[in-house]
């Protein structure tokens, strides 16, 4: 609900650093809550998109490469507008498994060593658009591997049917 509330500006609306309002493919760009905005040096901003049935990077397809492509470029170039640091200087990505289901995509600094940054669950959005480019499906039948800690629920589950 909260990121509901941070899209139909019920909350945070004071944070927003960029809106592109189209309701397919648009999306909010907004600093994180684990960046406390006093320095570059471990800048974090999400992009929420505005469409409300991609949850994950597994429901994508080629279909979003509009969006997609938006989140890369305007998001850019608001970070540049707003901050000044250039494109070139940061690591734009969506996490595989997400910490919330509504598509999101974070934008850190290239320096930063952001939580959940790592190959073994953050996938450039540059690879993701080049991927849907190439096969709409991909994300559809790709093997993805990724991280889960002893405690998440998930990994409980994996445990209960013998798969860990």
């Amino acid at each position: 609900q909260w990121v509901y509330n941070i899209l139909e500006k019920k909350a945070e609306a004071n944070r927003i650093i960029h809106e592109n309002p189209d309701p397919c493919n648009g999306f909010v760009l907004l600093p994180d809550f684990k960046w406390n905005q006093n320095q570059l040096d471990d800048l974090y901003l999400i992009a929420l998109v505005h469409c409300r049935r991609v949850k994950s990077l597994r429901d994508l397809t080629a279909e979003h490469l509009p969006l997609l492509r938006n989140i890369l470029q305007e998001g850019k170039e608001a970070v540049a507008k707003r901050f000044g640091v250039p494109g070139s200087q940061l690591r734009i990505y969506l996490h595989y498994q997400p910490s919330y289901y509504h598509l999101h995509v974070h934008f850190t600094a290239l320096g930063y060593d952001a939580p959940g940054s790592s190959v073994e669950r953050a996938h450039l959005l540059t690879d993701v658009i080049d991927n849907l480019a190439t096969d709409s499906a991909y994300y559809q039948k790709r093997a993805l591997t990724f991280v889960l800690r002893a405690d998440e629920l998930l990994f409980k589950k994996f445990q209960e049917a013998g798969r860990v």
